[in-house]
């Protein structure tokens, strides 16, 4: 019992961690998941963005980054306890402001492998306009 009690313990501690990360695919990209475009402007001219997808920046190009303004803008597109996911051009910077974002409460995916692998995958991107 005492081994039960614990696995529910361990296992709710994840659940309300709020993050997970999910590989990136096109097929994960077919959810149903608000997608948030963290990465900066000129990347998403450079590249395209996946078409639906929000973008929001979080870290400029030298770094730096306001999270107060970022929380601000997001909480336009989507609600706390409302699962979405974030993708970044590799999935390092996903990875942090997803961590940062699960700690606040929100329910966050984290894409892992960003829009690199997805263009290493053929994924096609629509222009940013």
């Amino acid at each position: 019992m005492k081994k039960v009690i614990l696995g529910l313990i361990i296992i709710s501690t994840f659940v309300l961690a709020g993050v997970k990360t999910v590989g990136i695919s096109p097929q994960v990209l077919q959810s149903s998941y608000k997608i948030i475009d963290i990465r900066t402007k000129s990347e998403w001219m450079e590249t395209g963005i996946v078409k639906g997808s929000i973008p929001i920046m979080f870290f400029d190009a030298r770094g730096n980054y306001d999270a107060q303004k970022f929380i601000d803008m997001l909480s336009g597109y989507v609600k706390k306890n409302e699962e979405f996911a974030l993708i970044c051009r590799t999935g390092r910077r996903s990875t942090v402001v997803s961590n940062f974002l699960g700690d606040m409460g929100y329910n966050v995916v984290n894409l892992q492998g960003g829009i690199k692998s997805l263009l290493q995958q053929g994924y096609k991107l629509a222009p940013y306009q």
